[in-house]
């Protein structure tokens, strides 16, 4: 199989990933765009431009992880990517078969990679059954891609069993009259390549509901909140949430010892994450009198959807401060920018 995969046409990198190290290394920098394009100004950048740049594209971790791991390289390998795969394996956010991709790719070191793509070509091709997310069928497979992985042209391989899978071997529809492979899959010559790999076994989300507040002040401007820097769109900025059962401007007085009231009611709808539903209840309140009093229970600013900046906001949140208009109902405190800080009591 190794030797087939290595002679697709256009898919091999050849000497060239050798011959550039950091090309390869760099290449999930691509993501970010607005200058963040080398592993030391990632590891330079607050973590809020990151998530900022990232924001609507989910999987948030996957930003804090890229920049953990940028600042991690530069504090112990001086800014370039470790060469050994169990210290490439460390940095945060890197697995065995991403690092195995870095090195095979940057440096021509056989490590088997085994992403989606590479899982559903192996499945097929050796009409391996189970969901590959079950430990003893994933062993099976990393077993196999160990076994193909070549050590000559392993440049070529690893980026050829990735375009098959992404370009031919597809999920559904796959187009098997064209796969260089199609003479030796057994899941084609059964007929059941549409089986392999197998579905990951089906179980219900939970749904979990919450009241989303935007907190305007007259000048227009939302409250947000920054979250904990772990779970659910850890260290995002977002709404306040309020407890369901909680007269809400009760809720503001207590908690952010603001007088508020509510000037209306969106529509619900249900946000829905990979393990949960999220069935969102959007509240918007008018903020009544002074907001010095905001007390300071976690990091907060106010944001003025009109005119924004660069923050990392999750989507669902991104599209609730653009439903809001934004009409200033008049200057307060000598706000004059786009964000400021909530001030404090206390």
């Amino acid at each position: 199989m190794a030797d087939r995969a290595q002679r697709l046409p256009g898919m091999g990198l050849g000497d060239h990933a050798a011959a550039d190290p950091g090309r390869h290394g760099h290449s999930l920098l691509r993501t970010l765009h607005g200058g963040v394009s080398t592993l030391g100004a990632l590891a330079a950048a607050p973590l809020d431009d990151i998530l900022g740049l990232w924001s609507g594209l989910g999987y948030y971790a996957r930003a804090r992880n890229l920049h953990q791991a940028a600042k991690q390289t530069v504090d112990r390998y001086g800014g370039e990517l470790p060469t050994a795969i169990d210290e490439l394996c460390q940095l945060p956010g890197i697995g065995r078969s991403t690092a195995g991709a870095i090195l095979a790719l940057a440096h021509g070191q056989p490590h088997p990679i085994l992403d989606g793509n590479a899982k559903r070509v192996l499945a097929r091709y050796h009409a391996v059954p189970g969901w590959p997310g079950q430990t003893a069928v994933a062993k099976q497979l990393w077993d196999l891609a160990a076994r193909h992985t070549p050590a000559p042209r392993v440049a070529d391989y690893t980026q050829a069993i990735m375009d098959l899978g992404a370009t031919l071997c597809t999920r559904t529809h796959p187009a098997c009259g064209d796969c260089p492979l199609m003479a030796g899959c057994q899941g084609f010559a059964a007929g059941r390549q549409a089986d392999y790999p197998g579905a990951k076994p089906r179980r219900s989300s939970p749904a979990r509901a919450s009241r989303f507040l935007l907190i305007r002040d007259p000048a227009g401007a939302v409250l947000l909140e920054k979250r904990p820097p772990t779970g659910v769109w850890g260290g995002l900025w977002s709404l306040p949430e309020c407890p369901e059962g909680e007269e809400v401007t009760d809720w503001c007085r207590d908690h952010f010892g603001l007088a508020t009231r509510v000037a209306m009611t969106l529509p619900r709808f249900r946000h829905t994450f990979s393990h949960f539903h999220l069935d969102i209840a959007p509240l918007v309140l008018d903020l009544v009198g002074s907001a010095d009093s905001i007390s300071d229970r976690a990091a907060q600013v106010w944001f003025n959807p009109a005119k924004p900046v660069r923050l990392g906001i999750p989507a669902p949140v991104q599209r609730l401060l653009e439903q809001v208009t934004v009409q200033p109902r008049g200057e307060m405190n000598g706000a004059n920018g786009e964000l400021r800080k909530a001030r404090t009591r206390g």
